[in-house]
């Protein structure tokens, strides 16, 4: 069961991050005006900032369990999702919060963040992020890649067959 869990958390973490990170934000960039395309961004960001943290930490958490259990595919596994989970907190904990005191300090200013005096630094803030971001994918695609196969369904019917040529042979 825990496999399964582990399976399930995987896949919501990298297919959002991906989602989110590939397809939604380059289309409300392409449909909305650049301002109401990047708060709508930024809320999605932030939403996954959240979901990534907690499932790195489950997932961490679930590989040591399989570890201790004997699953040895997942003590490598380990270091993908703590490489994600660093992505994570530095994208979304250290400069996100930057990003967004200069987003509202322009907007209060009567300007986007683009045409104000921050429009420099946000530009190095969000190509530093989106670097985090691109390794964070990165990192998601090889962990889903090496996800172990002999659990699960293809061990149930290995296991089913092994136990039919006990009974025949």
């Amino acid at each position: 069961m825990p496999h399964r869990l582990f399976r399930l958390l995987t896949v919501v973490w990298v297919g959002s991050l991906l989602t989110i990170g590939y397809a939604a934000a380059p289309v409300l960039f392409t449909s909305l005006d650049r301002v109401s395309a990047g708060a709508v961004a930024a809320q999605l960001f932030r939403i996954e900032g959240v979901l990534g943290a907690v499932c790195g930490i489950l997932l961490l958490g679930l590989a040591n369990v399989l570890v201790r259990r004997g699953g040895h595919a997942y003590r490598r596994l380990r270091w993908l999702i703590a490489g994600m989970l660093v992505c994570v907190l530095v994208g979304y904990f250290a400069l996100q919060p930057f990003m967004n005191a200069m987003r509202i300090a322009a907007l209060e200013a009567g300007s986007d963040v683009g045409h104000s005096a921050y429009a420099t630094r946000f530009g190095i803030l969000h190509g530093v992020s989106s670097l985090f971001y691109l390794v964070e994918s990165l990192l998601g695609v090889a962990l889903v890649w090496k996800l172990p196969v002999g659990t699960g369904v293809v061990g149930a019917e290995q296991g089913a067959r092994s136990a039919a040529e006990n009974v025949t042979g």
